[in-house]
């Protein structure tokens, strides 16, 4: 074979390898690519929400978020991209506490027009309510409407700044002593000098309510609010009234009374003569008075002895209803005993019990408080709450008021019988109260250390006597501020934040309104004289003791509660 045609045949030979090795390659290369990929998907059916979440907490419809800060972000998440034109007709944004027209924000977008971020233009009001939405008039880009509405409700954060300049304690305490007796004092009637019931009672007076109210005069009187003889004007005018106008049944007064006539107001259709508690806590306050206008001038001397008429005309042992071992709380002339409550405790009545056994002229034996308050079922606790045992009452202790209103005159410390130690029934009961609102088992918005105390009071469209088994998620300053003698820490934490950092909202023209909600946005606009009298008076038995002094340097009393088999150093 030629040269030649060797060579030929080697050229062939090589493009024949070259071509076998380019179809290898080419197979290799097709069979390391990944299979086809299905074809994009088709456009959303529907355009839907997919999150939605202010401050990155997420929120639906349904629910009302709290503590929102005054700059909050809110960002929902959709299914396809936003037409940008169709946010602002959809877009709703109010204040609903101040019914304002508008929040004024601004709208960004993120995720290719998906995501919605609205953020107001200036901060908004703190413990305020705001609605936003986002209607189905929002639409794709597909031209799709939103397939259903975002819904948010949420309420702002409390704002921490201070209202009123910082003051020490003692002015403080001072203040609110002042500020409240005005309640009485400047809203006293204009005839009887009696405390009305509440600040829209007109003529109505209340019996008991005065009987904080003339502790509260002494008070003032000592904390020089007023003269010793503005108050003895004061004071002649009450006990004047009490002695010669008001309507009594067998010495008991009505709860309520016409201040200009003296006439009962009828509590309730039955509820229309005698109420033996109430002329307790109106007793409890006259006999402070009688202690404390100890002058043996003429005037003091008269007012001593029209006192002393008044409490030697109830008839406390015909509340027995006969020789029964138990007090009867009403009694009326039309519907003679069908009130049919027996007085037993453990509750806000002890006082009366005691005021009975003390009377010279009308007292009761000891098995009557023994049978009678003492006997009731349910009297002894001794069960543990949070840590504190409670020696008597109801589950958890019921309403504060009742270690607040007997213990405006009986001290209870250093007080016991054979059963209980009264300074830690007091202590307890006041501990247990605020534990459960720290802890705020129920989450109620607000809630926390300083801000704590349930007891009876308004509550929005209503009254209730609040406490841990009945939590409706309104505080009463009144139970907090009237148990510094029995937890003064904790009191005081909760009085300093009621006025500084609250007292926009619930420090007025009589101190501190009823109560308030911080859950609800509710801010009582009313004074209760059974409220503001022990915020006065259980103050200066903090800081003084004056009236626990007072009350129980009664000879009466101190026989009667010996009588009773209580023991206490002032006994």
């Amino acid at each position: 074979m030629s040269e030649v045609r060797k060579s030929e045949k080697v050229f062939n030979n090589i493009a024949v390898w070259i071509v076998l090795l380019m179809a290898f390659f080419i197979q290799c290369k097709k069979s390391s690519t990944s299979p086809p990929q299905p074809p994009p998907p088709p456009p959303p059916s529907s355009f839907d929400v997919l999150t939605r979440t202010v401050n990155s907490l997420t929120f639906n419809s349904t629910q009302t978020l709290y503590g929102i800060s005054s700059n909050p972000v809110i960002r929902v998440s959709f299914s396809d991209k936003v037409e940008r034109n169709t946010a602002s007709s959809a877009i709703s944004y109010y204040n609903k506490t101040q019914n304002s027209p508008g929040v004024p924000f601004a709208v960004s977008y993120q995720n290719d027009d998906s995501v919605i971020i609205i953020t107001p233009s200036a901060p908004i009001s703190y413990l305020s309510e705001y609605v936003f939405s986002i209607s189905t008039l929002l639409k794709s880009v597909a031209g799709k409407s939103l397939s259903g509405r975002v819904d948010l409700d949420f309420i702002t954060q409390i704002d921490s700044a201070r209202k009123f300049p910082v003051i020490s304690d003692n002015t403080l305490l001072d203040l609110i002593q002042q500020q409240t007796f005005k309640y009485f004092w400047d809203f006293g009637h204009p005839v009887s000098g009696l405390a009305r019931e509440r600040n829209t009672s007109g003529e109505t007076v209340t019996s008991g309510g005065s009987g904080f109210g003339i502790m509260a005069i002494v008070t003032a009187i000592n904390r020089g609010f007023i003269t010793k003889a503005q108050g003895l004007a004061r004071m002649q005018t009450i006990v004047g009234f009490l002695k010669n106008t008001a309507q009594k049944f067998h010495g008991a007064f009505p709860h309520w009374l016409n201040g200009t006539t003296g006439a009962v107001i009828p509590f309730s259709t039955k509820d229309n003569g005698a109420d033996l508690v109430e002329t307790s806590y109106l007793l409890q306050g006259l006999l402070c008075a009688r202690q404390y206008f100890n002058d043996a001038g003429a005037a003091e001397t008269t007012l001593r002895n029209d006192i002393n008429a008044i409490w030697n005309g109830v008839e406390w042992n015909w509340f027995r209803q006969g020789t029964q071992n138990v007090l009867y709380w009403h009694w009326s002339p039309g519907y003679n005993w069908e009130m049919n409550m027996p007085i037993r405790g453990w509750n806000e009545c002890l006082i009366t019990y005691v005021l009975a056994a003390s009377s010279t002229a009308f007292g009761i034996p000891a098995i009557v408080y023994t049978n009678g308050w003492k006997g009731a079922t349910g009297f002894v606790n001794g069960n543990t709450y949070y840590g504190y045992q409670l020696p008597l009452g109801p589950a958890q202790g019921g309403p504060l008021f009742f270690e607040h209103y007997s213990f405006l005159g009986i001290n209870p410390n250093g007080l016991s019988d054979a059963s209980t130690n009264y300074a830690t029934q007091t202590k307890n009961h006041t501990l247990i109260n605020y534990t459960y609102c720290k802890f705020n088992p129920r989450g109620y918005f607000g809630y926390r250390d300083s801000v704590w105390g349930l007891t009876a009071s308004d509550i929005p469209n209503g009254y209730t006597a609040s406490s841990p088994t009945n939590d409706v998620g309104v505080i009463a300053p009144t139970a907090a501020i009237s148990s510094l003698p029995y937890t003064p820490s904790e009191s005081m934490a909760a009085l300093k934040f009621f006025y500084y950092v609250l007292g926009d909202k619930i420090w007025k023209e009589y101190g501190f309104v009823d109560a308030f909600s911080l859950k609800d946005l509710w801010f009582a606009n009313s004074f209760l004289a059974i409220d503001q009298g022990p915020i006065i008076v259980m103050i200066e038995n903090y800081r003084s003791g004056l009236l626990w002094n007072l009350f129980t340097s009664c000879p009466e009393v101190k026989a009667g509660m010996t009588s009773l088999g209580f023991s206490a150093p002032y006994l």
